[in-house]
């Protein structure tokens, strides 16, 4: 008797399928906010349009977020925090406007893919039917005796907790987040009003902060003590160039719409950070190692006992060699 893969599939409980549709329907109204809110401005410029564009990009996060979750995969709950959590302030800052008020429907689109964004993160890290179904892991290029193929893999070293996958994420949307307010910015170049070096610092610095992140975060999964404290460098540095520069060519205006949600990544990151416990180990870790190479006075002097009794005892169990030894001082 033979069992087709349909009849063994396994049913999604109602919770995920409706953490799926409840994601459909907010990359859809991603894209129905952000199209009200630049239909309403009263400023539809390059900087506007190029935000806009950022926002509605979003919305394909979601669907990778639909795709994760089809699949049962653990990355998909830090993944779906930091992108509910950056997606509020990046349709949150475009809503109110320079002078005035928001417009009505933006408003009240807001505040429903805000509500949506909190059902999502609530459904992703409260729900135990979700958080039971998200635990599988990515496929591996596995070659064995029976051939090579492509199938689920445990990883051979400890699973990285959640705190830390959060950590991770939050820290790589930090370069998209300078690059956004470069690329606004390079409107203001060709106006004249910024500088061209400053603003291709500002790339560079973006692009380098992509690999800084993958680099501290590579290591940060295994383990390594040094890590923690480069990833939180890495984070303080981002927020030292790219506010100075907000403020400097896009102005309070742009510092608030742009710097925010860098902000929001970053504090983010520390505290996942904090929460997974890597500070700590990696402080507990650093002073054992210190204690263990400096030995004080005390275990010295045990040890020294220590070991002359264990002459003693060979010598004692040796009565051939202390005879041999006594009979030649006799000789002598």
């Amino acid at each position: 008797m033979t069992t087709t893969a349909a009849a063994t599939q396994v049913r999604r409980p109602s919770a995920v399928r409706t953490l799926v549709a409840l994601l459909y329907l907010t990359a859809a109204g991603c894209v129905a906010v952000e199209l009200i809110n630049f239909w309403y401005a009263p400023e539809a410029g390059y900087g506007l349009a190029v935000r806009t564009g950022w926002a509605v990009l979003r919305s394909l996060g979601f669907l990778v977020l639909v795709w994760h979750v089809h699949r049962g995969r653990a990355a998909a709950r830090p993944f779906g925090l930091i992108l509910a959590v950056t997606t509020v302030f990046a349709v949150g800052r475009l809503l109110v406007p320079r002078s005035g008020v928001p417009p009505l429907p933006g408003a009240v689109g807001f505040a429903l893919l805000a509500a949506a964004c909190g059902a999502v993160v609530w459904l992703l890290h409260r729900s135990r039917p979700v958080r039971g179904y998200l635990v599988r892991h990515p496929g591996r290029l596995i070659i064995d005796r029976d051939g090579i193929s492509w199938r689920e893999q445990a990883p051979r070293r400890a699973a990285p907790t959640g705190w830390l996958l959060t950590t991770r994420v939050a820290a790589f949307t930090c370069s998209p987040l300078m690059l956004v307010p470069a690329a606004v910015a390079l409107g203001r170049v060709f106006d004249g009003v910024a500088a061209l070096p400053l603003l291709l610092f500002w790339f560079a610095a973006g692009i380098g902060t992509s690999y800084a992140v993958l680099f501290c975060t590579f290591f940060l999964l295994r383990g390594r003590s040094w890590a923690a404290r480069g990833l939180i460098a890495v984070t303080l540095a981002v927020l030292a160039v790219d506010l100075p520069l907000c403020w400097a060519l896009l102005g309070a205006d742009g510092l608030v719409r742009d710097g925010g949600p860098l902000v929001a990544a970053a504090l983010i990151a520390l505290w996942g950070l904090w929460r997974s416990g890597a500070l700590a180990r990696r402080t507990a870790a650093g002073s054992r190692a210190r204690a263990g190479t400096r030995p004080d006075a005390g275990t010295r002097a045990d040890a020294a006992t220590r070991a002359d009794a264990g002459d003693r005892a060979d010598a004692a169990t040796r009565p051939g060699t202390a005879g041999a030894e006594t009979s030649g001082a006799v000789r002598g």
